[in-house]
């Protein structure tokens, strides 16, 4: 959208497409008008600049981790991975993080959850895993916001190898099937080491652009 700044106009057009004469238009509404125009022009700089240094971070990126994977002669498997590096001394650290987002189908991991439920419940007076499950899965499909916890959930597959019930391995094969990875995040970040040996970010909020 195009901005069109009114500061000197013979007349303001607002929001509604009509046109007001300038000598009604206040004073405090042309400061308005001024300042808002300064700010969105400035905004729309650094969001150019972020956008410019994201570009640069990735490209910068992808040529240290081919030249790393070139030099341990390790091929780069298909995929996304998270990968850090420092400068000499380590007192820079740069990161990439993929953020993976998994959904689930809401039948196929409703069938999971009857399954476990149908599990639980006739392993209740068991030892070992059947507690241990039981605990998991109350926590995993009902976070304290009510909602399903992803990690929790999927970490159930791994138990599969260890419980053999029919009931547990029907239930992790609808689980597998309910995955959705409908899309994922990139974040960047350069941080500087400080006195005491932690890593202070410097502050690139541009996950979004």
């Amino acid at each position: 959208m195009e901005l069109l700044k009114q500061t000197g106009s013979a007349s303001w057009t607002d929001e509604a497409g009509i046109q007001i004469p300038a000598n009604r238009i206040t004073k405090v509404e042309k400061l308005k008008e001024n300042k808002a125009f300064t700010l969105a022009k400035e905004a729309t700089k650094i969001t150019k600049s972020l956008s410019d240094f994201k570009e640069l971070i990735r490209g910068i990126f992808a040529e240290v981790e081919a030249a790393e994977r070139a030099e341990a002669k390790v091929e780069k498997k298909p995929g996304k991975g998270n990968f850090t590096w420092y400068n000499f001394d380590r007192t820079i650290k740069v990161e990439c993080n993929i953020n993976e987002r998994i959904d689930f189908d809401q039948t196929q991991i409703g069938f999971c959850k009857e399954l476990l439920d149908q599990y639980i419940d006739e392993n209740i007076g068991a030892e070992g895993e059947a507690v241990l499950i039981k605990e998991l899965v109350k926590s995993a499909f009902s976070n304290t916001k009510g909602r399903l916890d992803a990690k929790k959930v999927m970490s159930l597959l791994n138990y599969r190898s260890k419980i053999k019930h029919d009931l547990y391995q029907r239930a992790m094969t609808h689980l597998e099937n309910s995955i959705r990875r409908p899309d994922s995040k990139t974040y960047y970040s350069v941080a500087i080491r400080e006195e005491d040996g932690s890593y202070k970010d410097i502050q690139l909020n541009f996950s979004s652009i």
